[in-house]
């Protein structure tokens, strides 16, 4: 199994934002000339959020062919995509909105759905319709963006969750205790699955939690972003210094 973990310090926010994406662009570019189009899954969070901004800005918007992007989730809250909650809401106010990318190639979570099950159900057949899957394949994204909670999280794969357990299926409704509500998320499998993985990780209050991720025991079933192991792909952690600040062992 080859894993490739790097991890990126940059000086603040707005350096992460630029590499990011950098980034970005680089990957597209690349799956674009190898295959016409590229996909990639988007996260929620104020760190992403930079980066959203930054690829609409005029420094990097003409950059990415927009045309062969397409848009995917790696989880949603439960709620209205109007919502001010919604992910998918942040992704289009942010970036969406502001890039020639066609409105049919952006596939939302239908999170707003009552019947969570349902709502995962569906999203999964999405994935396993564009990607053209038998039963049992899991999908390829050129790029999963993923950002990372103080509590070890990421995508809506919590602490001790049972979705953490699930290892055959794409997309499932998870309950998340101490927030008493329901979020949809891909699973581990999916996300391990991708050509690259990117962590966004900013702030001073994720200093201890990345160096436990990065530098501790392996606990993923507490920190769950240490499932996070692309089996045939590339792991990114870009993290400002802040977040950094407490690594010991940067060439790692």
């Amino acid at each position: 199994m080859l894993i490739y973990r790097e991890i990126l310090i940059v000086a603040n926010p707005d350096e992460l934002n630029h590499r990011a994406a950098q980034e970005f662009v680089s990957r597209a570019d690349k799956a674009i000339q190898a295959k016409g189009f590229f996909t990639v899954v988007l996260s929620g969070g104020s760190t992403p959020r930079g980066l959203y901004t930054m690829l609409a800005s005029d420094l990097y918007r003409e950059q990415v062919s927009w045309p062969d992007v397409y848009l995917f989730w790696g989880d949603e809250r439960c709620v209205l995509p109007d919502h001010p909650d919604s992910n998918y809401r942040m992704a289009y106010e942010s970036l969406i909105c502001r890039v020639p990318i066609p409105k049919e190639h952006v596939y939302r979570i239908p999170a707003e759905h009552e019947d969570h099950t349902q709502a995962a159900m569906e999203y999964e057949h999405t994935l396993k319709a564009f990607f053209h899957l038998n039963e049992g394949e899991i999908p390829r994204f050129d790029l999963i963006l993923l950002g990372m909670g103080d509590d070890g999280h990421t995508a809506s794969l919590f602490p001790f969750s049972s979705a953490l357990d699930t290892t055959s299926r794409l997309v499932i409704p998870n309950y998340v205790g101490k927030l008493e509500t329901y979020r949809i998320t891909l699973t581990v499998p999916v996300i391990n699955q991708a050509a690259e993985v990117m962590f966004l990780i900013s702030g001073e209050l994720k200093a201890p939690v990345l160096r436990e991720v990065l530098e501790g025991d392996y606990q993923p079933r507490r920190l769950p972003t240490q499932f996070i192991q692309p089996v045939n792909g590339r792991l990114l952690f870009i993290a400002d210094h802040t977040a950094a600040g407490k690594l010991t062992q940067i060439g790692d």
